[in-house]
């Protein structure tokens, strides 16, 4: 199996996190791809590096003028009078606004609010280099699913959250749903998304709400509790062509394996009714038990036995690392995961 990496995705170093009030350290750190990356060579994975990204291939999935506000955003916020370290929104245009007809502004302090969902992706100039590298690992490793093999994306950072013009949680340029999209574009006729990081992978489900062609599956925290807080019920099945196309299998609080596994199982379940030829695998380990953000309780095993499930399907699969935030164990839990798969 190919791991496909490029260093430059070490550069981003977000720093501001804002969590029940409080300021703290960002989860979000270079370590966790250090840590995967170790993981990886261990393991004696080939590591390549993936070719540039055609910006075709993310203006597939991204609005054009949100690609150009990650790119050319923190030029235009260096050029404020007292500016902090790190762009960081402090209003989003709200729902009555966007009712009464709300644009983007000219101001870069606008356009931030309006192209990010929430305080959780700060970012600098080393942001778009770091994403697009992503983005690039993302593409290359649908290629390889697309020849009929299964490759490995360390993407970082992750991509789930984001919108086709809106970055969250972490996330600027759904990887995810770029793979997706370029399994589509080499033929292939139907494509499953399937996400089970602990977080609602709410960006890749709006990027796909309209469309028939590729199924969204979601195992994930219910969103009462835990982020994205609103979206990720039950009941949100898509819409127009995508109508049944979307899967969302919210648990509660403390769930582990035997629960999880039961709605993995559900999911590629639907996945196989779908038919689905390829897999675009949404590879958070934020579900583990040992997490510092701890909502779900999967175990070593439970990861190990959803590899095993996601093998018996025999569809070749692009895995995209999105969460995972404890680096003492994510590499061990990709190594359990890669093995079993």
């Amino acid at each position: 199996m190919k791991v496909f990496w490029d260093p430059v995705q070490l550069s981003h170093t977000p720093q501001f996190f804002l969590q029940r009030g409080l300021v703290r350290r960002n989860f979000e750190i270079p370590a966790r791809a250090e840590a995967l990356l170790a993981a990886c060579h261990a393991m004696g994975l080939q590591i390549a590096a993936p070719g540039a990204a055609p910006l075709a291939a993310l203006e597939a999935v991204h609005d054009p003028a949100y690609l150009a506000f990650l790119r050319d955003g923190p030029a235009a916020w260096d050029q404020l009078a007292e500016h902090g370290p790190e762009l960081v929104p402090n209003l989003h245009p709200t729902p009555e606004m966007l009712a009464q007809g709300a644009k983007p502004s000219a101001s870069i302090v606008g356009q931030l609010g309006w192209f990010t969902a929430d305080t959780s992706s700060p970012f600098t100039e080393t942001l778009w280099p770091a994403a697009i590298a992503a983005a690039a690992g993302a593409i290359a490793a649908a290629d390889e699913a697309s020849a009929g093999r299964h490759a490995y994306a360390l993407a970082r950072p992750p991509g789930h959250h984001a919108y086709a013009a809106r970055a969250g949680g972490h996330c600027f340029l759904n990887n995810a749903g770029i793979a997706a999209q370029r399994l589509r574009d080499n033929g292939a006729a139907r494509v499953a998304v399937l996400d089970i990081d602990s977080h609602h992978g709410n960006g890749t489900q709006g990027i796909f709400w309209h469309r028939g062609d590729v199924f969204f599956a979601s195992l994930h925290g219910d969103p009462n509790g835990y982020y994205p807080w609103y979206i990720g019920h039950p009941e949100e099945r898509g819409e127009g062509a995508g109508a049944g196309c979307n899967l969302n299998i919210p648990f509660a609080q403390g769930t582990g394996d035997t629960a999880w596994l039961a709605g993995l199982r559900h999911a590629l379940a639907a996945i196989t009714s779908f038919g689905a030829e390829a897999l675009v695998v949404s590879l958070g380990f934020d579900a583990s038990r040992h997490e510092p953000l701890h909502f779900l309780s999967v175990t070593e095993d439970g990861f190990a036995r959803a590899a095993a499930l996601i093998g018996e399907t025999r569809l070749p699969c692009a895995l995209i690392q999105e969460g995972g935030y404890n680096t003492d164990v994510i590499g061990a839990l990709l190594t359990r995961f890669l093995t079993s798969l």
